[in-house]
């Protein structure tokens, strides 16, 4: 299964186990999740449910009939909601208790983020350090890029640079900050505590001033952010 289907595969699941519900508002649900930058359209979607269907994970309902404008076939269709099968229960606890590296990847970590509220502490320790391991693996090749592009490139190719470096640098600060949290809050299975996962973390800036981790930007990493200003960082 490619890298973004597997995204899409986790968070459907996620999404009904909370509730079962049809095709139009899990598309809604999907795109609040997981930020409108990564809207999937239905094209993208529906592949996914007859595949989830077909292998057991999702259960196709029809409870009533949805009427629409008469220029539609027959003026009306049908409604399928989906819900998950106990398999899908299975297989969505199984990808929530995923702690390897393809969790710490930027797609895969902003779902396994959004879920955090129902994973295991340890998972979700293994999850921000692993991920916190790889921001600092690229921080140090972005290091590297920016100080030969200062001797190769014009102001604005290396301004760009920079952005991007401070954006990886500002979430290894967040990260920071969140594994301070779990650390000092070993809760278990239990929702965010105050200050912990899940709830405003600040990210501290030169003046003093924090942005909340549960703000309206898209869930996922910030340099995955188009148009974010200057000011705004």
């Amino acid at each position: 299964m490619g890298r973004r289907s597997g995204v899409l595969e986790f968070a459907v699941l996620g999404l009904l186990h909370d509730a079962p519900m049809h095709g139009y508002e899990l598309r809604k649900r999907l795109n609040v999740l997981l930020g409108s930058f990564r809207a999937f359209s239905y094209g993208t979607l529906y592949p996914c449910l007859k595949s989830l269907v077909a292998q057991g994970f999702l259960v196709e309902d029809n409870p009533d009939v949805e009427y629409v404008p008469a220029t539609a076939l027959n003026g009306k269709r049908s409604k399928i909601v989906y819900r998950l099968s106990a398999e899908g229960k299975q297989r969505f606890e199984e990808l929530l208790a995923d702690s390897g590296p393809d969790a710490w990847e930027d797609e895969h970590f902003g779902v396994h983020f959004a879920f955090f509220g129902q994973t295991d502490r340890a998972v979700r320790m293994r999850v921000l350090e692993g991920r916190r391991s790889r921001l600092e693996e690229r921080l140090e090749r972005m290091r590297n890029s920016l100080a030969r592009a200062r001797e190769r490139f014009d102001d604005y190719t290396v301004e760009l640079q920079r952005h991007g470096l401070e954006s990886v640098e500002r979430e290894v600060r967040w990260l920071n900050e969140l594994i301070e949290t779990e650390r000092a809050n070993r809760t278990g299975r239990t929702g965010p505590a105050a200050g912990g996962p899940g709830s405003a973390v600040p990210d501290k800036t030169s003046d003093g001033r924090g942005e909340e981790a549960g703000s309206p930007d898209p869930p996922g990493p910030p340099y995955d952010r188009p148009g974010r200003s200057a000011q705004e960082r």
